[in-house]
């Protein structure tokens, strides 16, 4: 006999004289969606605690009161060494990015209440061969299902609106299944249809497909999602190639998973040539700009011309490094640790400076000026001598840095410092610009080279003289100003 038949006794109120106790092994009968009204929900519920209460007090009870609590016990030792397993293997990765590490997270969280319900399912089968009651293991049984259900959902979704939606429908499913009116919802969600492409198509269906939609689309994102981290791992393929087959296994079983809905509801796949129509109108007018940044994410990825970890600068003004290239758009970190979504289509309508394309180095040019005056011989030697203390500086033969006098101005000799940068330079032009000014304004101060700074004087030209008075602080008397 499946577990799935079993009865629970405590629940089967009587209207009449007591009937005879059904065997273990007797399928009761579910209440037809009818019977479950809302102005007797009280009643039913008074009816079923006192039942339970009248079987709580017997022996069977607390035989299977027992059998939880060393199915508690049993489970936690048990599942002692997986969780500890798991929860390494976890650590040994970024939990905050790697997808492996969070679903080992989810697995340790599961493990103790798995466990439990194994046990309490095979007690189950053991009492019932014996033909002993079951149903304070069932019930116990289906609020660690529930609990399961919740505590994967709680490690897995982020978002506090579904987290919290997903888990009042299991606490719900559980005591429906419970009370024995899962049966009934079933029957009358069954009963009640719609519809839909000239079909007929229950209400029960429409929510199975929804179920099995989300289910499908959380595996294809989560499939995705663990196939970009382990592709981001070889070394042998590069990052932007491994997102860009991320990308696509997830647009796959997304794919696939929508399919799976539609099948599900009896709709056939004929009816979606009215729909691919209607996305075609739609690229063409208000999905243009989403299309073409998916055709240049594409190209951006199969070009190369960027690639995870480069250096760049937009036209736009935005600076830093790629961190992310999807298929929508490109995640640009800047030096202040500010996350910037560019959409792919200004990397190829715009011009991009990539830094970092070829080779890692880079030549700087830093201006200063000095007083007219100065030796220019005393400038280089100083400027020089001064650029070795800065850590930046990449001075290897055939790139040695250098001064250059660039220009004469108006009231001082312009000057640059050119010089080759290291790697980790880069990466960082406004940390590395202002070192080297930090060396270039002590170097000119300690060897008593004169910054010039413009300088202004004012003429008043007058046809009278102006008037002037001299006050002392004691006097206060008024005195007329001398001309």
């Amino acid at each position: 006999m499946a577990l799935t038949t079993l009865p629970f006794r405590f629940l089967q109120i009587q209207d009449s004289a007591p009937a005879p106790t059904p065997s273990p092994d007797a399928t009761p009968t579910p209440l037809p969606p009818s019977q479950i009204e809302p102005e007797d929900l009280m009643v039913r519920l008074r009816e079923a605690f006192a039942a339970f209460t009248n079987e709580l007090m017997s022996w069977s009870s607390v035989w299977q009161l027992s059998v939880i609590v060393v199915a508690v016990l049993l489970g936690f030792a048990i599942s002692r060494y997986p969780v500890k397993k798991l929860r390494a293997m976890a650590e040994a990765r970024d939990a905050n990015h790697d997808i492996l590490s969070r679903l080992y997270l989810s697995l340790a969280s599961v493990v103790w209440p798995a466990i439990i319900v194994l046990i309490l399912w095979m007690s189950i089968a053991l009492f019932t061969i014996n033909q002993l009651p079951v149903n304070g293991l069932r019930v116990a049984a289906s609020l660690m299902n529930a609990w399961i259900v919740v505590r994967l959902v709680a490690t897995n979704v982020k978002a506090g609106f579904w987290s919290s939606a997903i888990s009042v429908i299991a606490w719900t499913i559980a005591a429906l299944y419970i009370l024995r009116w899962l049966d009934p919802v079933v029957n009358s969600l069954r009963e009640t249809s719609f519809p839909i492409a000239g079909q007929e198509v229950s209400v029960l269906k429409i929510l199975t497909s929804i179920i099995i939609a989300v289910i499908a689309l959380w595996i294809g994102r989560f499939a995705g999602d663990a196939a970009q981290s382990r592709l981001k791992t070889a070394k042998t393929l590069n990052p932007s190639i491994a997102g860009l087959l991320g990308q696509i296994l997830k647009v796959g079983f997304m794919t696939i998973a929508i399919l799976i809905a539609i099948q599900t509801l009896g709709i056939p796949l004929t009816a979606l040539a009215v729909f691919t129509g209607a996305l075609g109108v739609g690229i063409g007018f208000g999905l243009q700009a989403i299309f073409s940044n998916f055709i240049s994410g594409i190209i951006i990825l199969f070009e190369k011309s960027i690639k995870v970890g480069d250096f760049i600068e937009l036209q736009s003004g935005v600076t830093g490094s790629v961190r992310e290239i999807n298929i929508r758009s490109t995640l640009v970190t800047t030096n202040d640790n500010v996350d910037i979504l560019v959409p792919n289509e200004e990397f190829i309508k715009s011009q991009v400076i990539n830094w970092t394309h070829r080779e890692t180095l880079r030549r700087m040019k830093i201006p200063f000026g000095v007083a007219y005056g100065t030796k220019k011989e005393l400038v280089r030697d100083c400027i020089l001598e001064a650029v070795k203390n800065v850590k930046w500086t990449w001075d290897r033969p055939g790139r040695e840095p250098q001064v250059w006098l660039v220009g004469f101005g108006d009231s001082s000799l312009n000057f640059e410092l050119v010089v080759w940068i290291t790697e980790d330079a880069v990466a960082r032009p406004s940390k590395v610009i202002a070192d080297y000014n930090w060396e270039i304004l002590g170097a000119l101060e300690a060897n008593g080279i004169e910054i010039p700074f413009p300088q202004r004087d004012l003429h008043i030209r007058s046809s009278e003289p102006l008037p002037v008075r001299i006050e002392t602080p004691n006097d206060k008397s008024d005195t007329k100003p001398e001309e």
